[in-house]
């Protein structure tokens, strides 16, 4: 979006996976982008200061935790910067007792352990309305224990590695928590050992029952294969959960009651809903977008918006003088 709208764009990847950043800039090069417009900046919190406080970086989009989201907004905008930062988030999955539950399981399998849960838009929370929840259960756990887990280059492999050794093990003490904690874990996948990739970041899913507000795996975004399960009576207990969270980025009602879908959609403070779809977004006219502490700063990322941060309103007045203009009007100008 932004060399879309004329800019030059610094690019700073997280210094854990810088790789296809690298291959992008590649990409773009033999693709004719001229040199300098897209660049690439490895590099950790010291890259990250030196673009919020350099004089010559008008603007920053920042996607990553609401922690270094809040410090990027503050410092960029006291630099008087403009600052968009897209954040952490806690998604909620809502399954109603008319659900179709084979559909809802597919949708649970794929938003809450793609990616090993390692992408700010993956189901991390399912509430199972009335009593769904022993019957989503049933569906649900054998899916998640049989899930193959491998290396990516495995075609195979069904869901891969954790990031870092530090993060599978921060992952791992949220799964220990959670048991001390009381709650019910149903499949628990940290035995996990791959023949010939023992030294691996691998990890199995983890599925959480009887998960309560309270507790640390629903508060804190784990970023990780491990979803838990909420059980409440009623739609309105459900909505009340959500809308008390304090992250508003992502959610989803799972329903055949067309009543229930739109009250949800008009009633839930959160920025991206799906209805039926576990994951509303990215889609090309709508990137990316969040409430609450999911974002900082006035602007989404997606459409008409994203064009909106990355350019400036220019007005021009002009008046070409015919020699004949018939002297001096003290009038107030107009059109004609």
């Amino acid at each position: 979006m932004a060399v879309a709208c004329g800019n030059a764009f610094i690019l700073k990847p997280s210094e854990k996976d810088p790789s296809a950043p690298m291959l992008l800039a590649e990409l773009f090069a033999e693709a004719g982008l001229p040199a300098g417009i897209f660049q690439v900046l490895n590099g950790d919190k010291v890259a990250v200061d030196a673009l919020l406080h350099h004089p010559d970086v008008p603007a920053i989009s920042f996607v990553g935790s609401t922690a270094i989201g809040e410090y990027v907004y503050h410092t960029g905008t006291r630099m008087n910067k403009r600052v968009q930062a897209l954040c952490g988030a806690k998604n909620h999955m809502v399954i109603m007792p008319d659900a179709d539950l084979d559909q809802v399981t597919d949708a649970l399998i794929g938003a809450g352990y793609g990616s090993a849960g390692e992408r700010c838009m993956a189901i991390s929370v399912a509430v199972a309305v009335g009593d769904v929840g022993d019957r989503l259960m049933e569906k649900l756990a054998p899916r998640v224990a049989a899930l193959k887990v491998g290396p990516g280059l495995d075609p195979q492999s069904e869901m891969g590695p954790l990031v870092t050794r530090q993060h599978k093990d921060k992952v791992m003490g949220y799964v220990d928590q959670g048991v001390k904690e009381g709650a019910k874990l149903v499949v628990d996948g940290r035995g996990l050992k791959l023949q010939g990739y023992e030294k691996g970041n691998f990890m199995g899913g983890c599925l959480f029952d009887h998960v309560s507000t309270d507790m640390k795996i629903y508060q804190d975004e784990i970023f990780g294969p491990v979803l838990s399960v909420l059980r409440v009576k009623t739609y309105d207990e459900a909505l009340e959960l959500i809308n008390s969270n304090p992250y508003g980025n992502g959610t989803a009602i799972f329903t055949n009651d067309g009543g229930a879908a739109r009250r949800f959609q008009n009633e839930v403070e959160v920025g991206m809903i799906g209805v039926n779809v576990p994951i509303p977004v990215p889609m090309a006219y709508y990137s990316f977008g969040g409430w609450k502490n999911s974002l900082f700063g006035d602007t989404h990322a997606h459409g008409t918006e994203g064009v909106h941060f990355f350019t400036r309103g220019k007005v021009v007045t002009s008046r070409w003088l015919d020699p004949s203009h018939g002297g001096i009007n003290l009038g107030f100008p107009t059109n004609g």
